[in-house]
């Protein structure tokens, strides 16, 4: 995979005068991929959300999209997900076509949506039901992937009460239940900790880490915690303004600016700016306010 503009590809290698790049290079052998994207574009009016992405997923690993708000990332994984539809290029998904095949795609993801989306009326088991059916899951099997969900996120005491009394920590992990249910083989989610405290952000990243570990699954996320990034992310791109910037493992991108650089000078360096910027492109204003409707909410 090649980053755009001035981005760091899949096979950069890493400067002659460094001897431990090579240990967060990517595989020398190349794995079949989970997420192609080639040219991906899409334009809302005249302005150009996506601009010609390419973007490529290998199967197995958790791969971060990073970038301010209005970069375009929301929008590449709606069109992975298969609810917008590209105006150029191509994205397939397990090797089938997301727009020739989206009902194919849709049983083969799990989605976690930024805001929340678990109905507060029902209980947790019932929330998980009703994914379950419009994931389309056998009606033999379907009762025990709901149990297997719920179990696989701590949630099995509290699956009988209604969403409303859930805390927001548990609601995310309700959401990853609701996700789960068709036993996805890539897991897509869009900022999965918004909203949560320190604690519940950590509970619900191991929760996935345990998943990784039993499960032949690949995970998409985005995210604005670059400690987040950081630390559970094989790889990660850079997007701004519709473009990929940048793409590499963290401890790559961080290497090529200097022994003590972070994800966040990398992510300064690539999109101009930090995640605390108010500009006309995005900024953490609108994340900010999402997290704070999400803890009114949880």
């Amino acid at each position: 995979m090649t980053g755009q503009h001035d981005g760091v590809g899949q096979g950069v290698a890493p400067p002659a005068s460094s001897t431990d790049l090579a240990t967060v290079l990517p595989p020398a052998e190349p794995r079949r991929s989970a997420v192609v994207c080639s040219g991906l574009t899409y334009r809302f009016g005249t302005h150009t959300a996506v601009d010609h992405v390419d973007l490529r997923i290998e199967r197995g690993e958790t791969f971060g999209l990073l970038g301010p708000n209005g970069a375009g990332k929301t929008t590449t994984i709606r069109m992975l997900t298969t609810l917008l539809r590209p105006m150029e290029g191509s994205v397939s998904v397990l090797g089938i076509d997301a727009a020739a095949q989206p009902m194919r795609v849709r049983r083969m993801i799990g989605y976690v949506p930024q805001l929340l989306s678990a109905d507060a009326t029902l209980t947790g088991r019932e929330n998980v039901e009703l994914f379950a059916r419009l994931f389309d899951v056998p009606r033999k099997v379907r009762g025990d992937r709901v149990e297997g969900a719920l179990a696989a996120m701590g949630l099995t005491e509290a699956a009988g009460r209604q969403v409303k009394t859930y805390s927001g920590g548990m609601i995310r992990r309700l959401e990853l239940a609701q996700a789960l249910v068709n036993s996805p083989r890539l897991l897509v989610l869009d900022e999965p900790t918004v909203g949560l405290d320190p604690l519940a952000r950590t509970d619900v990243w191991e929760f996935i880490a345990k998943l990784r570990e039993t499960a032949d699954m690949t995970v998409l996320m985005t995210t604005h915690y670059m400690d987040e990034a950081d630390t559970y992310c094989d790889r990660v791109s850079l997007m701004h303004r519709g473009s990929i910037r940048a793409t590499g493992t963290p401890g790559l991108l961080k290497a090529m600016l200097g022994d003590n650089a972070t994800l966040d000078d990398v992510f300064r360096h690539y999109t101009g700016g930090t995640l605390d910027d108010n500009t006309e492109t995005g900024g953490i204003r609108d994340v900010r306010r999402a997290r704070r409707t999400a803890r009114r909410l949880g």
